[in-house]
This record gives C-alpha cells, sequence and structure tokens, in this order.
C-alpha cells in the first residue's frame, strides 16, 4: 500500500506539473500572437495615416463617423481573419478609435495606454470590458516627420493598437494535450500495482514470513545492545575483519564505514591493533591514546562450541577522568604547599608577636615587610622573585617542593613576566604541571651520565600577552630522540587483565610517552592554543645556562589562550 500511495503520488505530481507547464506555454504562445497581430495592424500605413490625422490635439471625434470609418474596418479584418477577441485602436490621448463593440467607440480605454503612447511595447493579462484576456499593445507611430522611411525614433506615437485573446480561446486544446499524460499515468499506476504485489511475495519469502513490525522489534533490540550503552564495541573476525563496530566506538576511534575492513587498513592506534590482532585468547586490558580520547580497552576472545569467533573490544572514554586526575594531582601539591605555608606562617607571627613584646617595633615592620613581599613561605624554587602572580606562584612552589624532594631544582627564566590574573586555573594546573612533571622525570633520567655532572634542574618561563599566556619548560635531561614523536597516539601498552604493575611509570618513559603531551595538547587546542616541542635537546645545546655548554634538554612550550584576564 506504501508503494501504490508513493506512486499515485507522483504521477499526480508529475502530471500537475506538466498541466502547469502546458498552461505557461499556452498563455506565453497566446501573449506571443496578440503582440505579432498587433505589430502588423500598428504597421499598416492606411491605418497610420488615418490614426496621424484623428490624433490632432482638440480635434472633435464623432463616435458615428468613427464606427464606419476605415480604422473600425480595419481592426474588424484583422479580427475576424485571427480570431481575436478583441482589436482595438486609440489616438494619442487613449481614446477609442475602433472596437467590436460600436458603442463604445470615442470612449477612453477601459486599461492604462502609457506604456504603449511612452512607445514600449507590452504584453499582459488583464481583465477589460471584454472580460480576462492574453492581450499585447504597440505603439502606432505617425507618418509625419521623417518621411516614409525614417526610423521609429524620428517618428511620434500617434495612437495605440491593443490586441487580446480569450482565456477559454487560450485553453482550448489543454484537455487534448492532457489526455497522452494521464493515460500514461495509469498505465504506471497499473504497473505499480503488479509490482507491489510481486515484491510483497518476494519479501515474504525471504524474510520467512517476518512482518516489517517484527523485523523493527529485532533491529531495536540489535540496537539496544550496540547502539544503546555508553561504551564503544568493536568485534574482529579470526580472519582480522571488522564484523561488528557500533557508532560510539566509531567515534571515539575517527572511524569511517570500518566494518568489512581489515584491522590492518584502519587508522588505530598500536596497541589497540595488537590486542586486536592477537591470536591469543588471553584477556587483555589497557590504557590508550586515540587522538585527544584516552580509552580505557578490554578485549577479549569469544568462543561457541570450540569454534574461534574472533576478538570483541569494549572501549570506554576515560579523557575526563584523566584530565580531572591530573587537577587534583596539582591541587594535592597545592594542599601540601598550603599547610606548609601555614605552618611556616604560624612561626612567623609567633616571631613577630615575640618583637613586638621585647618593644622592636621597627624591626617588627621590617619583617612584616619582608614577608609581604616575598610571602610567608620561601618556595625551594630559584629566582622565585620573578613571579609575581599569586596563583602560578603558588601553584610553582608547591612543585618546587616536589622536585626539591626528588633532587631537582625548579627555577625560573629570565624572562619570565606576568602582569595580569589567571582567569583559568584548571587549564593552566594541567598543562603546565604535566610538562614540569615530564621535565623533573627526564632530567632525573639524565643525572649520573657523569662524576662531575651538576644538580638536575628544571627552568621554567611565563609571560602573558593580552588574554594569551605562554610557557616554556626545559630541563637537563638527556633530551628526545628525534625520530620520536611525543604527541603520537601511543599508550603504556596493553598488559593482562588483573595484572598489577603498582603504579609505577616505566623510568625510561619520560615526557610523557602515554597520555600526558597529547591531553595537554588538546585542551590548550580547545581555545585555539597549542603545545609542542620547540627544541627536542641533546649535545651540543645551550645548557643550563651556568657555563655548561654542551647539553640540555627538551624544550616545550605551550599556548594558552584566554588563560588569562
Amino acid at each position: 500500500m506504501l508503494q501504490l500511495v508513493v506512486v499515485v503520488a507522483v504521477v499526480i505530481l508529475t502530471s500537475a506539473v506538466f498541466v502547469r507547464i502546458e498552461v505557461t506555454r499556452l498563455e506565453r504562445a497566446a501573449e506571443g500572437t496578440a503582440l505579432a497581430i498587433a505589430q502588423s495592424v500598428a504597421a499598416q500605413d492606411d491605418l497610420r495615416t488615418q490614426v496621424t490625422r484623428l490624433s490632432v490635439d482638440g480635434t472633435d471625434l464623432d463616435p458615428t463617423d468613427l464606427a464606419d470609418g476605415p480604422v473600425q474596418q480595419a481592426a474588424l479584418d484583422a479580427r475576424r481573419r485571427t480570431g481575436a477577441l478583441f482589436v482595438v485602436v486609440t489616438d494619442d490621448r487613449g481614446i477609442r478609435l475602433a472596437h467590436p463593440d460600436a458603442d463604445r467607440i470615442g470612449a477612453m480605454v477601459s486599461t492604462s495606454p502609457d506604456a504603449a503612447l511612452s512607445g514600449r511595447e507590452s504584453v499582459s493579462w488583464a481583465r477589460g470590458t471584454l472580460g480576462e484576456s492574453a492581450r499585447a499593445k504597440v505603439p502606432v507611430y505617425g507618418t509625419g516627420a521623417g518621411g516614409a522611411g525614417a526610423g521609429r525614433a524620428s517618428r511620434p506615437v500617434v495612437g495605440e493598437v491593443s490586441v487580446g485573446f480569450a482565456r477559454d480561446r487560450v485553453y482550448d486544446t489543454l484537455v487534448e494535450d492532457s489526455v497522452p499524460v494521464v493515460g500514461a499515468g495509469l498505465v504506471a499506476v497499473l504497473l505499480a500495482v503488479i509490482a507491489s504485489v510481486l515484491i510483497r511475495r518476494r519479501l515474504v519469502r525471504l524474510t520467512l514470513g517476518v512482518q516489517p513490525e517484527e523485523l523493527v522489534t529485532l533491529v531495536q533490540n540489535q540496537r539496544a545492545v550496540l547502539g544503546g550503552v555508553g561504551e564503544g564495541v568493536i568485534a574482529v573476525s579470526p580472519s582480522g575483519t571488522v564484523t561488528v563496530c557500533n557508532a560510539e566506538a566509531a567515534r571515539l576511534l575517527a572511524l569511517t564505514r570500518p566494518v568489512g575492513r581489515a584491522v590492518t587498513d584502519l587508522d588505530l592506534p598500536d596497541a589497540l591493533a595488537a590486542m586486536l590482532d592477537r591470536a591469543a585468547s588471553t584477556p587483555a586490558s589497557a590504557t590508550v591514546v586515540a587522538g585527544p580520547q584516552v580509552l580505557l580497552v578490554d578485549v577479549r576472545s569469544v568462543f561457541r562450541d570450540g569454534l574461534d569467533l574472533g576478538r570483541v573490544a569494549v572501549l570506554r572514554d576515560r579523557t575526563d577522568v584523566e584530565a580531572l586526575s591530573r587537577r587534583l594531582d596539582a591541587v594535592g601539591s597545592l594542599t601540601q604547599a598550603l599547610r606548609a605555608q601555614r605552618h611556616e606562617f604560624a612561626n612567623r607571627l609567633h616571631a613577630i608577636a615575640g618583637l613586638l613584646d621585647v618593644g622592636e617595633t621597627a624591626r617588627a615592620r621590617a619583617y612584616l615587610a619582608d614577608v609581604q613581599e616575598r610571602g610567608p613561605l620561601r618556595y625551594p624554587v630559584q629566582h622565585a622573585d620573578r613571579l609575581t602572580e599569586p596563583f602560578l606562584q603558588a601553584f610553582l612552589g608547591a612543585k618546587g617542593v616536589e622536585a626539591a624532594e626528588r633532587g631537582v631544582l625548579l627555577r625560573i627564566g629570565p624572562e619570565t613576566l606576568v602582569q595580569g590574573t589567571i582567569t583559568e586555573p584548571g587549564d593552566v594546573t594541567t598543562v603546565l604541571g604535566n610538562l614540569v612533571d615530564n621535565a623533573v622525570t627526564a632530567a632525573l633520567s639524565g643525572a649520573g651520565a657523569s662524576p662531575d655532572q651538576q644538580q638536575p634542574w628544571v627552568e621554567v618561563e611565563v609571560l602573558d600577552d593580552g588574554t594569551t599566556l605562554h610557557l616554556s619548560v626545559v630541563d637537563s635531561g638527556p633530551g628526545v630522540p628525534g625520530e620520536l614523536d611525543l604527541f603520537a597516539r601511543r599508550s603504556p601498552g596493553p598488559r593482562a587483565a588483573g595484572a598489577d604493575d603498582g603504579g609505577s611509570a616505566d623510568p625510561g618513559q619520560v615526557h610523557g610517552l602515554g597520555i600526558g603531551l597529547p591531553l595537554s595538547r588538546e585542551i590548550a587546542r580547545r581555545n585555539g592554543g597549542d603545545v609542542w616541542l620547540a627544541d627536542p635537546g641533546g649535545p651540543g645545546g645551550p645548557g643550563d645556562g651556568r657555563g655548561d655548554d654542551t647539553t640540555h634538554g627538551a624544550v616545550f612550550c605551550a599556548r594558552l589562550e584566554g588563560a588569562v584576564g
């Protein structure tokens, strides 16, 4: 029934379009015929001569004489020859000189003659004294100035000729022209009935009699399993071909139509591709970085009656959780710093109270001024006075305490200058904290390479430019190998389900060979910023700025838009 309704609707629509096109064609043809007749009548020399004679300002026109005159006869002859509804001739004032109804001669025309009297030809559909018609109006040029061979521009307009065709006359062939179209439409509907019956029988055979409503139920059940869950699901056959991939998995992995393609042909993270391609049946789990996403992946093999059906991976988005965890780590560092600051502040208050008790008011005031300028706690950060923004001062102070506990000196670079106030502490905490933590790890990895090596160090420079915050972090580590892409989609690698790594990171994984740098770059790029490796470091670099020009670590830079107010 639906197919029949569609066919009938299409037939009706196309028939209506044909009728409309045919009506338009007939109207244009009628207008063109009326214009041609009007031009022919207006070009007759005898008529032009008579109209020129009658179109004299102030001349009284006798309707009786005009009814039997040559102008009326010429108009009637043209009307009889062409079958027009009317042929009307006027003088240069719009007064009728000829009309099918002789009683209307000598009166003004019912429609405006201004266009023709101004020398312009026009066609239109309008209603006059004889009803609605397709009419054309053309000017009648005089036979005076310029002679018979003169152009129109040199001759005055002495009147107009108006020719019209009745609407009934225009559409008298419409029904006859529409018969083939209606017949073709009926044949199309008949063929649609036959085709619908045959298609229905075939569908019943193919679906084993399952009706459309039951098919909908089956699809809903499948969608409830694959599309109604928040996790991504991707299944691979034993031959390595993707057989199932729900919308969430395609979104997380940025895949387009992966079903039916080999795993090796898809742009998957290396760890995930290895887990799906493995022949082993051991379940495995891993944290995988896929573009800007941090995914927790669980892979299981599927068997039925001893037959290997392939492997199924369940993907869970942990991007926000990872970002929140890193921010909480930074908040924990700040909390420890504030706790130490509170303790130190209490000690300094006792010192001030003691000075006041012994009458050392001047020394108490000087001590208070020093506390106000330098803060209540002197963090183990070299050149900390170069940074005056409160949030950055406290955050880098806390990082300095952590670095000092690990034997690394944190210092503020000479180009540091922040005049504004941090307005996006969450983004700054995540990006800057990750870069500093990676730099501390890298500095430690390069410590002890030579007996005379100085204390490992990390240098941070912060500069604001309007609402943009620029960050630069350099360390004393061994640098980054040139062939290593730190921002590539990389993960710590798969591990067997249930395995415990104790939460310890691989000492060789410096500068975030996991999820830190890709996550930081994604956070920066959300508002138009970026994170990049400005210098991979290595031998022959600028050193630590204290005379050692043999080696330096990697230089990372970041730009955070809208982070300063």
